[in-house]
């Protein structure tokens, strides 16, 4: 029996370099999306899972997919149906003819990436059977836990709920989700040389290298701790988070979950940038897809047709950030691009 070995310890700048070599490669396969491949990228690293939220068509699957083989990942994939059963996710005991014993058979969860694809197509009672798997990597079937693979990452597509034939995500599944991220259609431009690079490839989607494997991604994420967090900017996730719950349009402001999420984003956001210190931009960038899915606006505003990223970022607007980051030059710029408050709400 083989034994695996843990990766030698990697520091913030290293995982950085390896993180945006993976981004580029990615970037081969799926074009004109920089800021959301940046922020997948980024949940990844902070060992949490993606929400993808925008209309069909615009390269969700691809880009779950790509993540997949550029990171060396184990890769399945659900489609979410309105008759899909929880032991369709999970798995389910089976009776063995030839032993006469029941034998447990796992479900596409036990893999290491896990695109639950058009997540909100299923009922709440499906939906939820990811849900112990995503908080606790781990799946309880007839009494017993078994462990998943490490990583687990899960990146989940969903339509908008105003979409035909939707479900609202239950609460407690939408706090699972590190960060949302939103696509969009592609500039004109874009859009025309993504077509005439499906034309001269003459295949239909560009093959991508591994360049990576769960061992290295695991040692990527350990990295994240050796990311310096001044006092002050703890204070100011907190003064993110606490303003969530005492803001006027909103009616359910954002759990201790989510200030947890915006801290570990943000310093994914630095290591990215190839720094071991944190810098008040990091948590800016981030605020938008970490916690804009955490809160439940107030009804009226449906009417008013304003949502909750313009809510967040009207916010993070309003509560002062430290002006410096301790002991690091807080004039230095970031040295790899990072994806801005506004990229995020787009």
């Amino acid at each position: 029996m083989t034994t695996t070995h843990p990766a030698p310890a990697l520091t913030p700048q290293q995982a950085g370099d390896r993180a945006r070599q993976v981004l580029d490669e990615v970037g081969r396969a799926v074009v004109g999306k920089p800021e959301a491949l940046e922020l997948v990228m980024l949940g990844v690293l902070a060992g949490g899972h993606v929400l993808i939220e925008d209309l069909p068509g615009l390269g969700k699957t691809l880009l779950a997919r790509s993540f997949a083989t550029a990171l060396g990942l184990d890769f399945q994939r659900i489609q979410f149906t309105p008759d899909l059963l929880p032991s369709d996710v999970a798995g389910a005991p089976f009776y063995d003819q030839r032993t006469g014993e029941m034998v447990f058979r796992p479900g596409p969860v036990f893999t290491h990436l896990l695109l639950a694809d058009e997540i909100n197509r299923t009922p709440p009672k499906t939906q939820a059977a990811l849900l112990e798997a995503m908080a606790e990597a781990q799946v309880s079937v007839d009494g017993v836990t078994r462990r998943l693979p490490e990583p687990f990452v899960v990146i989940a597509t969903a339509n908008p709920i105003e979409y035909e034939g939707t479900y609202s995500l239950p609460e407690a599944q939408l706090d699972r989700f590190l960060l949302r991220v939103r696509m969009g259609y592609l500039p004109v431009p874009q859009e025309a040389a993504m077509l005439r690079a499906r034309i001269a490839r003459a295949a239909p989607e560009a093959a991508l290298a591994r360049l990576t494997d769960p061992v290295e991604v695991v040692a990527m994420r350990s990295a994240l701790e050796r990311v310096e967090v001044d006092d002050a900017l703890v204070d100011y996730v907190v003064a993110l988070v606490d303003a969530t719950r005492s803001h006027p349009q909103i009616q359910v402001g954002a759990s201790p979950r989510g200030g947890l999420a915006l801290l570990q984003l943000a310093r994914a956001r630095a290591v990215l940038a190839g720094r071991d210190y944190l810098v008040p931009e990091d948590v800016k960038a981030l605020a938008v897809p970490a916690l804009a899915h955490r809160v439940t606006l107030r009804p009226e505003l449906w009417v008013r047709q304003i949502n909750a990223d313009e809510v967040i970022a009207a916010l993070v607007d309003t509560v002062p950030a430290p002006a410096t980051a301790p002991g690091s030059p807080a004039a230095a710029p970031a040295t790899a691009p990072a994806a801005t408050a506004a990229a995020a709400r787009s």
